[in-house]
């Protein structure tokens, strides 16, 4: 067995959770779902099957989300969560002995924050337990050269949170994270459904319009998707077609927000490290950075050549993985970024 086989990196995602095992790779990936027998407390499913249960279930169970914008929302769920997905990783692994973790946060979370995501992991069964913040984690994926002074700019766009951060000399320098992401994407169009079509239609129709149809950008050519949902008013099943000029009206504001943040983050950099960013692009990571569209408003707002990062959906987790080599240097619990942030200002 390998020095390290027992140290996992971990990308605890609002929308998926991915376990990078050293050595080994991303071994585990499933959605961050829950659903558990109300009745006896049993947890029934984990991950894909539990997010096939949503809004399928039953009075006693219940098919949930533990994390919300980024953030553990349901500690208990979240341990459960962890303790089965570390249990997979184990039987994939052979690991033998409990594991050290590097888990990811959003920039700028709080100290308290930082300490429900270690002590979900410890309750999980991790022996210790090493923060990285998500958008440094993401340069380190999307092998970003972050070692030297020239500065990299990195947009992670994820389920519950986009993080937008430049990168230098192996560490943050300027960094923000805002609660506009691929979930609120979602929920904007299932609104828009409703108010406009006057169906009803689930989270997970929502995400599969959005993938189908959605953009942030005009489409040089329309398309369109038919849609099933329950009626408002009756209740009974109905089927509308909706093209992709409805959805980019839908997503525009909310993908321009990101755009503006990204711009902010600029502002606050110094003029060098933004000469740098120039000359280098921008890259985008997460998910939702595949939206058709992303890239082109965010050059189009910044004036920046912007690219999508290889396998986006995975940078985290490799970045994650990476940092298992250096895990020694880590600093081992709370790292109380934003307090850290402060005292470098």
């Amino acid at each position: 067995m390998q020095l390290f086989a027992s140290d996992l990196g971990v990308d605890l995602g609002t929308s998926n959770v991915l376990i990078y095992v050293d050595g080994k790779g991303i071994v585990v990936r499933e959605p961050s779902v829950v659903a558990i027998d109300k009745n006896t407390g049993r947890i029934l499913q984990v991950g894909t099957e539990a997010r096939n249960m949503l809004g399928r279930t039953p009075g006693n169970v219940v098919a949930m989300h533990p994390l919300k914008e980024g953030v553990i929302s349901d500690h208990v769920m979240t341990v459960r969560l962890l303790q089965t997905l570390f249990r997979r990783a184990s039987q994939k692994s052979m690991l033998l002995s409990k594991p050290r973790v590097v888990i990811c946060v959003p920039s700028g979370v709080t100290e308290v924050e930082e300490r429900t995501v270690i002590n979900a992991a410890i309750e999980a069964g991790a022996r210790r337990v090493y923060l990285i913040e998500e958008p440094h984690a993401a340069a380190l994926g999307a092998n970003l050269d972050i070692s030297g002074p020239r500065g990299q700019m990195v947009v992670d766009i994820g389920g519950g949170t986009t993080d937008v951060a430049v990168l230098t000399m192996n560490a943050v320098a300027v960094s923000s994270s805002i609660k506009v992401a691929g979930d609120s994407f979602d929920e904007a169009i299932a609104r828009y459904v409703r108010r406009r079509h006057g169906i009803v239609i689930g989270k997970t129709t929502a995400e599969d319009i959005k993938i189908k149809i959605g953009s942030v950008s005009q489409r040089p050519e329309e398309i369109a998707a038919n849609v099933r949902g329950r009626d408002a008013k009756t209740g009974m099943p109905r089927e509308v077609r909706i093209d992709s000029t409805e959805i980019y009206e839908v997503l525009r504001r909310l993908a321009r927000q990101i755009a503006d943040e990204v711009v902010s983050v600029l502002e606050d950099t110094s003029p060098e490290l933004v000469s740098d960013i120039a000359e280098n692009g921008i890259t985008l990571t997460g998910g939702s950075a595949q939206l058709w569209g992303m890239a082109q408003l965010i050059e189009g707002r910044t004036g920046i050549s912007c690219t999508i990062a290889d396998d986006p959906d995975s940078c985290v987790a490799y970045g994650c993985g990476k940092a298992l080599t250096w895990m020694n240097h880590l600093t081992e619990g709370p790292i109380n970024i934003a307090k850290k942030r402060i005292m470098r200002g």
